[in-house]
């Protein structure tokens, strides 16, 4: 028989799961493409060559843009299946809609990232090309034929791609290089702790006299009476309520804080360990990004209200279907970049 804990979490997990799921999907979709820059979607930039005699959009081909929608497409199909190009998110669009909308914001931003690039006087080197070159080579080579027929691209198509998209990262690190973008060790540090989540005092009152009792099992009792979705973390500042966050961080291994209250909740924490070496240098990692993000995109934002607007043409952008039994299954755009380049 369930107690009324475990049917509450249940009846509340229905609830919510599928509203978790088209978040995580729509969430998915916007860090994919923005991930795939060191700057993010709004600090990518490429200027494709324009294919006269073909349909483009902004400069670029409807073969180049697909190279683009079959990797994203392809990508997503193999998690979640072709069924969630029917998801229709919070704000009424399709998730279909809404990742070709990235797509297209990826590309627009793409451009105008080649343009201030150009305008820097920035540009590639012959041993830079050539690796672009082979690179666009094997990309082409790894394409079925079902690939190939789905997209329409050829080998020059992915090379003006990846060309341009190097050139944006390039332009990245040359905009901002010379910053000063150091974190500290106590800034970035990240933790791991085992924590209780309750919303009645009275019942969080008697988990904590459990847990103070010498030789409790914190984990074990974390598990059955925790209201939280996670009870062991890894969390660094900022990632918590901050009574909570003051407190965990002041936890030496093995204490276990006084009852915490905070937002309605309350809560109770043990320190399993003040410091995790690679999870903070991760997080440094990260926050250096952050703000390299951020001084970029100050300079982007500001070229991007000069005179040189990106404007796109929407033509071949209804023609486009994820659905369907094409065959295509390539997903390795990005993967062969990183690969070859680590960013």
């Amino acid at each position: 028989m369930k107690d009324g804990h475990t049917e509450r979490n249940e009846r509340h997990g229905k609830e919510c799961l599928n509203d978790r799921w088209k978040r995580r999907l729509k969430r998915g979709a916007a860090a994919v493409l923005a991930a795939a820059c060191v700057v993010g979607a709004a600090g990518c930039g490429a200027g494709f060559p324009f294919a006269a005699e073909e349909e483009v959009s902004g400069g670029y081909t409807k073969p180049q843009a697909m190279i683009l929608v079959a990797t994203e497409r392809n990508r997503y199909e193999e998690v979640y299946t072709d069924r969630l190009w029917g998801v229709v998110l919070e704000d009424g669009r399709t998730f279909e809609t809404y990742l070709l909308d990235q797509v297209k914001e990826f590309l627009t931003n793409l451009k105008t990232m080649n343009l201030l690039a150009e305008r820097q006087s920035i540009v590639l080197t012959s041993a830079e090309q050539s690796r672009i070159s082979a690179l666009a080579e094997r990309y082409y080579e790894g394409l079925t034929e079902a690939d190939r027929e789905y997209i329409g691209a050829d080998e020059k198509d992915a090379e003006a791609l990846y060309r341009d998209y190097y050139l944006a990262n390039k332009a990245v690190g040359a905009l901002t290089e010379g910053i000063d973008l150091e974190v500290s060790d106590s800034e970035a540090k990240v933790i791991s702790i085992q924590m209780i989540q309750i919303s009645s005092k009275e019942a969080a009152e008697a988990v904590y006299r459990r847990v103070s009792q010498d030789g409790s099992d914190f984990p074990a009792i974390a598990r059955e009476t925790s209201e939280g979705e996670q009870t062991e973390l890894q969390p660094g500042r900022g990632e918590l309520p901050e009574a909570v966050e003051n407190a965990a961080f002041a936890l030496a291994p093995g204490e276990i804080s006084p009852l915490i209250e905070s937002g309605g909740w309350y809560y109770i924490v043990r320190c399993v360990s003040d410091y995790e070496e690679e999870a903070t240098a991760l997080r440094k990692t990260r926050i250096c990004e952050e703000r390299k993000n951020q001084v970029f995109r100050q300079i982007y934002e500001q070229f991007g209200t000069e005179d040189e607007p990106v404007v796109f043409s929407d033509d071949f952008w209804p023609e486009i279907r994820f659905g369907g039994d094409d065959g295509s299954t390539t997903t390795d755009f990005f993967t062969l970049y990183q690969e070859e380049f680590g960013s």
